[in-house]
């Protein structure tokens, strides 16, 4: 992103633990925290001076700092935004309730999804209606709007979304709307418009999102400026950039406007270190693989390049129910997300099987094996039963687990249920975890026509390492890697991501008659507005822009996107598009349908900066392998049972030392299980490559 910058600084909020990352040319220093849910940046603050005091440096050394976090994504979850009223054209105050009319759920008699965030006493509607090609079909009725002041007044809003039918194109009333009631309310209550939040088609999910910014823009907005100014109080005055869920970074005022495209940023920090470690070691397919404290994350790359999609759902009703959540559109990096962190908790459910999650013990009160109040298990609780992790020595020795409680709790909440005992309850409990992340990846894999056996894996997050080779197992997947400071990989992953902006449109052209001008000026426009967001970062440094456009055959709803070439587009490129569309959707359905016309229906264009260039790994020298610290006692999945596995410190170890399992390989903040199938080696670059034993079952 920035070779120019030398001290540089980044922090990802998770649910369970804050990450920070400090590299300076030529080390790296981190640390995880304790999530302080309540007020978000006391954790990262204190995870700044730990960093900061170990490496030496003043606040005010720091040139550029990064940040992600789930503040978005949790406010819309446990709905804890702002008190938020909903403004629509007459006729369709309840498109946020009827959604897709249809059920995504079709044998669940007692289907429950969740509510939208505005209910329907906060949605009001005005008489106006534009045609979607700009045509006055109703006039904007602006007599209405002193009485819909004083309603407004009276449900005290601190937020208004406007979404007009046909926005997406033309504007106008929206705009209109806006200019009116801003004169009554000042900075004390935000206004966002479907036509800045998502100018596309489709008006429940540009509701949908409108919605959603502006019920946590002034959390996102408040908490950010507090942020800001506490870090320059202290010293701390280098650029603030936030990830964003598409896997760039924007601005401090870009991120307060539009905070919706924060949610997922964590993650997204996690797929940008994956694309780099991709690349770094010549990978066609990858895995990526992110378990942290709340939640894992599978994402699928190619080419060095992971998935990206333009829709998300968040606080799903049903777990790995698609429709089930409330939908955005913004850009974001194609992955599946599921309810398995060190922190899901266990339990056993009515028809006596083992359940895991989705919901998490958090950082408060935590895992039973911290000490801080939890009472029911979670998948920690079963590492540290099983051996895995070492009590004494989690997050570096800064935080002693208690053992003895985490094997009482899975006795009473697992094993005495289904009369197990020994080791029984906690293993159960990780064969269920694996299991469901398995399946998540199995389809998520399926879905997008990959073999995901023939993908290597890369494995990060403070509990990934920990279940990488039986994960692998599972799927068929022969070779791990486990990157150097896997344990707060979405931070490092900040570091290595561009400054990038999207700008998305809808218009739709039929290729039978492409209109190549009308195509030229569209993408013009938004090169240049995507551009207005990027270049005061990055000053005078050289851009690159992608353009992206949504094909469908005429008259289906789903569409596929096709990168499109560089330079003007052509009358004659027209047979070319409809080329590249039919091949990828050949590689999606298995067939293709002959003489049907083609449209373009949603334009996008990315403005980032130039990724850096990546270092090459090569290949090391045989080296000896380093001994042991010490031996624990293990349970290894594939022996089905405990063994002595030699303890290796990450750090004793040099390229080309090789390791054979089962062991463990530990470092400060995670530690990497070598299965009793599997064999390690440190690369040129400290990467741990984890590699099947041929013949091993």
């Amino acid at each position: 992103m920035a070779a120019k910058q030398d001290i540089r600084l980044a922090a990802d909020i998770g649910g369970t633990f804050t990450d920070i990352v400090l590299e300076i040319p030529g080390r790296r220093h981190s640390c995880k925290v304790l999530t302080t849910t309540s007020a978000p940046e006391l954790g990262v603050l204190e995870g700044i001076d730990i960093v900061l005091a170990e490496a030496k440096l003043d606040p005010g050394e720091v040139d550029v700092f990064i940040h992600g976090t789930t503040l978005a994504t949790n406010a819309l979850i446990e709905r804890k935004g702002a008190k938020t009223a909903f403004i629509t054209t007459e006729g369709f105050r309840d498109v946020l309730e009827t959604g897709y009319e249809k059920r995504f759920d079709h044998y669940d008699l007692m289907i429950d999804r969740p509510a939208p965030l505005v209910p329907r006493t906060r949605r009001y509607t005005l008489s106006e209606r534009l045609a979607a090609n700009g045509d006055v079909l109703v006039p904007l009725d602006e007599s209405a709007i002193p009485a819909l002041v004083e309603q407004l007044h009276a449900d005290q809003v601190s937020a208004i979304a406007i979404g007009f039918l046909h926005a997406y194109a033309h504007d106008a009333h929206e705009k209109r709307v806006r200019d009116l009631l801003a004169p009554h309310f000042g900075d004390d209550v935000t206004i966002c418009l479907s036509s800045e939040v998502t100018p596309e088609i489709r008006e429940y999910e540009r509701f949908s999102t409108t919605c959603a910014n502006a019920y946590v823009r002034p959390l996102m907005a408040g908490y950010l400026m507090r942020l800001r100014d506490e870090l320059s109080r202290r010293g701390l005055k280098a650029p603030l950039f936030l990830m964003m869920s598409g896997g760039g970074l924007t601005t401090l005022e870009t991120a307060a406007r539009f905070p919706i495209r924060l949610v997922e940023s964590g993650p997204a920090g996690g797929a940008i270190l994956a694309s780099t470690i991709a690349r770094q070691l010549g990978l066609d397919e990858v895995l990526s693989f992110d378990m942290g404290g709340t939640t894992a994350k599978i994402c699928l790359l190619s080419d060095g390049e992971p998935e990206r999609a333009r829709k998300f759902e968040i606080a799903r009703a049903y777990r790995d129910m698609k429709g089930s959540g409330l939908p955005v559109r913004i850009p974001v990096i194609e992955m599946v997300e599921i309810g398995a962190g060190g922190g899901s908790i266990a339990r056993v459910d009515r028809l006596g099987r083992i359940t895991v999650g989705p919901d998490s013990a958090g950082s408060t009160p935590g895992p039973v094996c911290y000490g801080r109040g939890g009472t029911e298990p979670a998948v920690t609780d079963a590492n540290v039963a099983l051996g895995k992790i070492d009590p004494a020595y989690f997050a570096g020795g800064k935080m002693a687990l208690d053992e003895e409680g985490a094997k009482a709790a899975l006795q009473k909440a697992i094993g005495d249920p289904l009369k197990l005992d020994g080791i029984w309850p906690a293993a159960g409990v990780t064969e269920i975890v694996e299991e469901n992340m398995a399946n998540a990846a199995r389809v998520h894999a399926i879905e997008r026509g990959k073999d995901i056996g023939a993908c290597t894996m890369i494995a990060f997050g403070g509990a990934a390492p920990l279940h990488a080779c039986p994960l692998a197992e599972k799927l068929g997947v022969e070779r791990i890697i486990v990157p150097s400071g896997a344990g707060v990989g979405s931070a490092i992953g900040f570091l290595q991501a561009p400054i990038a902006y999207e700008i998305t449109r809808s218009a739709a052209l039929n290729l039978a008659s492409f209109d190549a001008a009308k195509a030229n000026a569209l993408l013009k426009a938004m090169e240049r507005d995507a551009r207005r967001v990027v270049e005061p970062a990055v000053g005078k440094e050289k851009l690159r822009v992608i353009r992206i456009a949504d094909f469908r055959y005429v008259g289906q709803g789903h569409e596929i996107r096709v990168a499109l070439p560089d330079g003007p587009l052509k009358a004659t490129d027209g047979p070319k598009l409809r080329q590249a569309f039919e091949k990828l959707y050949k590689v999606l359905y298995g067939l293709i349908i002959p003489n049907m016309e083609i449209e373009a229906v949603t334009w996008s264009v990315t403005v980032s900066s130039t990724p850096p260039k990546v270092k090459r790994a090569g290949k090391p020298r045989a080296a000896t392998a380093p001994k042991p610290r010490k031996q624990r006692q293990v349970y290894d999945q594939a022996l089905g049972r405990t063994v002595a596995m030699p303890v290796y410190w990450r750090f004793d170890m040099k390229p080309g030392s090789r390791i054979k399992g089962p062991a463990i390989i530990a470092e400060n903040e995670t530690s990497t299980l070598v299965g009793a199938r599997f064999q390690a080696h440190l690369d040129s670059l400290g990467y741990i490559v984890l590699e099947k034993v041929k013949g091993g079952r």
